[in-house]
C-alpha cells in the first residue's frame, strides 16, 4: 500500500511550527557558534571517523525512514495510507494477477475433490485468525477467546480428517466478526461478503476486505499518534538524526557543502577593499552573520535543482520545498505577463477594474503542469499572449474604443513569449523581487505573524506570495529548531576555525 499525502496540507506545518517552542534569531548569535558545544545538552555529539558496516548502514536507513515518516505524520494533517491497485498493464500487476489466479484455482480444485482437501483452506483460516486477533484492543478477552475457539486449526484438521468441516459456517463466523470490528465505512463491503455464495470467491473477498481493514487500523493509529508527535517532534527528529550521524559519520557532508557554498556567496559580496586587505579572509569570515549565512542557504532551496541530492537535514521536507519552488516559478511567469501587459497597453486598460486579476485567471490554467518534463512553456506563453490580446480587445470594444492594431498585438505577444529566454530582463527583475520578499520574510523573528511589504510588480500575486511565504517560513523555522545545534557546529568550524574552546562572542548577529 503506497503512502499518500494531500498537497494542501502545508498550512498545518505552519501551525505546527508556531505551536512548538519558537526560536528567535538570538539562537544563532555569534556566542552560540564560538562557545564550547560540549557544554550544551542540546548540541549533537561529534563522531570520530570510522568505517561503516552494512548493518550500521541499514540501521541508519531504518532511522531515516522512521524520521521521515514521523515528520510527515506530524506536519501533514492529511497524510494517510491509501489502497491502490497495480496498473492492469504493468509487469508487477500482471505477475500478481497470474500468481493469485493460480492459487485460487488450485484451492478451488482441492475443495472440489472427493473427499475435499482442506489443508490450504485451513492455512487461510489460520492467517485470518491472526489478522482478526491483531485488530483487538488489550482487554478484549471474550472475543479473543471466541476467535481462538472457533478458528482452532487443530480442531478444524480433526474435522477435516472425518470430512466434517463446516467451511461455510466458518466463513459466516469470520464475516460476522469482521462486521463487529470494522469501521462504518466497510459496512457495505461486509454486506457484499454475505451475498457471495462461492466459497473460494468468498475467501478471496474476505482477504481483500481484511486488507482494507488493516489500512483503516493503520490510519486510525496515525491519527492517534499525530498529537503526540506534534508535541515531541523537535526532540524526536533531533535524536533520530543524531543516531543516524553516529551510524554514518558522513551524514552531514551535503549539509556542510550547502552551508559552505552559502558562506562563499556571502564572502563574494564583501567589498573589494576588505577582500584585498591582508588577512581579509579570516576577518571577513569572522564578521559574517551565521544567521544570514543560514537564511541565504534556505533561499537557495527555492531555486534548487531537485535532480541533485538535497542537504541531509532537509530530506523530510524535500517534496514540500520542491512544490514551493514550482509554485513560485508559476507565480513569477504570471507577474512577468502582467508587468509586460501593463507596460505595453496599460493606458488602454487603466480604467478597467480588476483587469490584472483577469489576466491572472487567463494565465493560471495555461501554466498548470509547468513542472512536468512534457510541458512546453514557450507554447503556453504563446497561448497566453493570444488570450491576453483577445481580452484587451474585448475590453476596448465594450467601451467603444479602437482595438489594438496588429503591430501592437505582435509586439505584446512577442514580449510575453520572450519570457522563456535566458536572462530575460523582466523575468530577472521579477525573480530578484521574489527573492527579496522571501529574504525579508526570513529576516523576521519566527514569532512575528505579519508579512513584509511586497515589492513593486508583485501586487498581482500578493495573496499567493504571502501564502507560499507562510508555508516556506514554517518549514525553515521548524528546520532551524530541529537542526540548529548541527548547523551551529558546522558554522563554528567554517567561520571560526581558530576560535579557542569556551570563547564567547559579544553580540548577536544581525540580519
Amino acid at each position: 500500500m503506497p503512502l499518500s499525502d494531500d498537497q494542501n496540507s502545508d498550512s498545518d506545518s505552519s501551525r505546527l511550527s508556531e505551536s512548538t517552542a519558537s526560536s528567535s534569531d538570538s539562537e544563532y548569535s555569534r556566542q552560540s557558534f564560538t562557545s564550547d558545544s560540549s557544554s550544551k545538552p542540546s548540541s549533537p555529539a561529534s563522531s570520530p571517523p570510522k568505517m561503516v558496516t552494512f548493518d550500521e548502514l541499514m540501521a541508519a536507513a531504518r532511522n531515516l525512514t522512521d524520521l521521515t515518516l514521523a515528520h510527515e505524520i506530524a506536519v501533514n494533517a492529511n497524510f494517510c495510507i491509501k489502497h491502490e491497485d497495480l496498473p492492469q498493464n504493468s509487469l508487477v500487476g500482471t505477475v500478481k494477477r497470474i500468481v493469485h489466479k493460480a492459487f485460487w484455482d488450485h484451492l478451488e480444485s482441492e475443495l472440489n475433490e472427493d473427499p475435499p482437501e482442506y489443508e490450504h483452506a485451513i492455512k487461510l483460516f489460520e492467517e485470518i485468525k491472526e489478522i482478526l486477533l491483531s485488530f483487538l484492543t488489550p482487554g478484549a478477552n471474550r472475543i479473543q477467546n471466541q476467535i481462538c475457539e472457533v478458528l482452532d486449526t487443530d480442531l478444524i484438521r480433526q474435522q477435516a480428517e472425518h470430512n466434517a468441516v463446516d467451511i461455510h459456517g466458518l466463513a459466516n463466523y469470520i464475516i460476522n466478526t469482521m462486521g463487529k470490528l470494522c469501521a462504518p465505512i466497510r459496512d457495505n463491503d461486509i454486506k457484499q461478503l454475505k451475498a457471495t455464495d462461492n466459497i473460494v470467491e468468498l475467501l478471496r473477498q474476505i482477504f481483500h476486505v481484511l486488507d482494507l481493514m488493516k489500512m483503516d487500523m493503520a490510519n486510525y493509529t496515525i491519527q492517534c499518534l499525530r498529537p503526540y508527535l506534534q508535541r515531541n517532534l523537535v526532540d524526536y527528529e533531533r535524536t533520530k538524526f543524531q543516531e543516524i550521524l553516529e551510524e554514518t559519520p558522513s551524514a552531514l557532508d551535503l549539509t556542510t557543502e550547502w552551508i559552505k557554498e552559502s558562506i562563499e556567496d556571502e564572502l563574494s559580496s564583501v567589498s573589494d577593499e576588505s577582500s584585498s586587505s591582508s588577512g581579509a579572509d579570516h576577518s571577513c569570515k569572522s564578521n559574517i552573520s551565521p544567521t544570514l549565512v543560514l537564511n541565504n542557504g534556505y533561499l537557495k532551496l527555492l531555486q534548487w535543482d531537485y535532480h541533485k541530492t538535497i542537504p541531509e537535514t532537509l530530506i523530510t521536507d524535500e517534496v514540500r520545498l520542491q512544490e514551493l519552488r514550482e509554485k513560485l516559478n508559476q507565480l513569477k511567469i504570471i507577474a512577468c505577463v502582467c508587468l509586460i501587459t501593463n507596460n505595453m497597453v496599460g493606458a488602454a486598460i487603466v480604467d478597467v477594474p480588476d483587469f490584472a486579476d483577469q489576466l491572472k485567471r487567463v494565465s493560471v490554467p495555461l501554466l498548470e503542469g509547468m513542472s512536468k518534463k512534457t510541458f512546453d512553456l514557450k507554447e503556453a506563453l504563446n497561448a497566453i499572449g493570444v488570450q491576453i490580446c483577445s481580452k484587451v480587445n474585448g475590453s476596448l470594444s465594450e467601451r467603444g474604443l479602437p482595438t489594438l492594431n496588429a503591430e501592437t498585438q505582435n509586439n505584446l505577444m512577442g514580449q510575453i513569449a520572450s519570457i522563456v529566454e535566458e536572462n530575460n530582463p523582466v523575468c530577472s527583475l521579477i525573480d530578484k523581487r521574489i527573492q527579496l520578499f522571501m529574504k525579508s520574510l526570513l529576516a523576521l523573528p519566527s514569532f512575528q505573524k505579519c508579512m513584509p511589504a511586497v515589492p513593486g510588480g508583485l501586487s498581482v500575486i500578493q495573496t499567493e506570495m504571502e501564502f507560499v511565504g507562510s508555508q516556506y517560513a514554517s518549514i525553515v523555522n521548524f528546520n532551524k529548531q530541529v537542526y540548529g545545534p548541527f548547523y551551529a557546529n558546522i558554522l563554528r568550524k567554517l567561520l571560526f576555525p581558530e576560535a579557542p574552546i569556551g570563547k564567547t562572542g559579544t553580540e548577536a548577529p544581525t540580519n
